[in-house]
């Protein structure tokens, strides 16, 4: 039986690098935009690739483009989100927008079947920093909190983020989803304090156990989704 993996592509320019923050709630709503998509369910074009991908493990990949290779992938069906600028640097000028994040994400395509446009980008090069405050979350906000004692590349946690927010989508009801869509899947990224973290492992709330493949052992508990309706 073939393996699917989820792509994700995140927009790297050179001199106009997105927030971490920024990309990787970005991740996390491209995530949740393609569960929620009208193609990805029923009979839809991508729903026998997403039910085959769901069905097993839910592996994601990040990878960088820029300039053609950017553009390329925009000619690939698939859904681009944008960010919302979340810990980017005020621009010098103010005429010149900030940097915001921008993510494509592609249906799922079995592991040895990966289209030749995402073959040729690469993964390393996705360590993003934050250049501005990064507030508390919003009131009522879903916060992915990522666990503070774990090194992860930015693509690492862009996709373990995404998991995160997959995991809260799959618990809530049709009517919860509808909300969270209508707000363009409206959701924060923080790193939890080492006690907000311990509290947070006996919440019963979705936990992201990773399977080790890269950059963290086997078993790492990376992410616990906080949705308001999932509050144990």
């Amino acid at each position: 039986m073939d393996e699917y993996v989820l792509t994700l592509v995140v927009r790297v320019e050179k001199g106009a690098r997105p927030a971490q923050t920024d990309a990787l709630e970005t991740a996390a709503r491209a995530v949740l935009a393609i569960l929620a998509d009208e193609r990805s369910t029923g009979e839809g074009e991508w729903a026998g690739a997403m039910h085959a991908w769901q069905d097993d493990r839910i592996r994601k990949i990040v990878k960088r483009a820029r300039g053609a290779e950017w553009r390329r992938a925009e000619g690939i069906p698939g859904i681009t989100v944008t960010g919302t600028g979340a810990g980017a640097e005020a621009p010098v000028d103010a005429e010149e927008p900030a940097v915001v994040a921008e993510v494509r994400v592609f249906p799922p395509t079995p592991m040895d079947d990966v289209p030749a446009e995402f073959a040729n980008l690469q993964v390393s090069g996705t360590d993003f920093t934050d250049f501005g405050e990064v507030p508390p979350p919003e009131p009522g906000v879903p916060v992915l909190w990522i666990n503070p004692e774990l090194e992860m590349s930015s693509g690492k946690a862009m996709a373990q983020c995404g998991h995160a927010a997959q995991l809260a989508w799959w618990e809530l009801s049709a009517e919860a989803r509808k909300d969270w869509m209508a707000s363009e899947f409206a959701l924060a990224v923080r790193t939890a304090s080492p006690a907000q973290w311990r509290r947070l492992l006996t919440s019963g709330l979705p936990v992201v156990q990773d399977a080790g493949f890269t950059e963290v052992a086997p078993g790492s508990r990376t992410v616990i989704a906080a949705h308001p309706l999932l509050t144990r």
